[in-house]
């Protein structure tokens, strides 16, 4: 058995400067990036896993580590996406300094840099949080 022709080819792949690179992350993973990860990744998870209860636009979170995502929904019945809602609190919270992206048709993701600590993740919700609040107000 052999591969058809460019199955199995990476033009950049093997040139000197990725495998220096692809090794040095290696070894940052290895010398506690993923522990940071582990560790930071729940203290937001703890955090945003309470937007269903608070928020009635949030139907669903999950993730793990530091990849995160928030389902922004028209109903919690319905667990229709809104994508509308969701692109109006990334553009505010950008607004107010938070980079966001959306994920899917509904989804908000978090995903900071392997290196982000504690005070600064709660930064970041904080930011994200006043701009739900103040979409909670509207919706009242």
């Amino acid at each position: 058995w052999r591969w058809p022709s460019g199955a199995h080819a990476n033009t950049y792949g093997g040139n000197a400067l990725a495998v220096a690179a692809s090794r040095t992350t290696i070894r940052l993973i290895e010398d506690g990036l993923l522990e940071n990860t582990r560790k930071v990744g729940a203290h937001m998870m703890q955090r945003i896993s309470t937007w269903p209860e608070r928020y009635s636009f949030v139907g669903d979170v999950r993730g793990k580590g530091l990849m995160i995502g928030a389902e922004i929904v028209k109903s919690k019945e319905s667990r229709e996406g809104d994508a509308a809602l969701r692109d109006r609190i990334v553009d505010e919270a950008f607004y107010k300094g938070l980079l966001l992206l959306g994920a899917g048709p509904s989804t908000i993701r978090f995903c900071p840099p392997l290196v982000i600590d504690a005070a600064t993740a709660d930064a970041g919700l904080d930011v994200i949080e006043a701009v739900m609040d103040g979409v909670m107000d509207g919706l009242s």
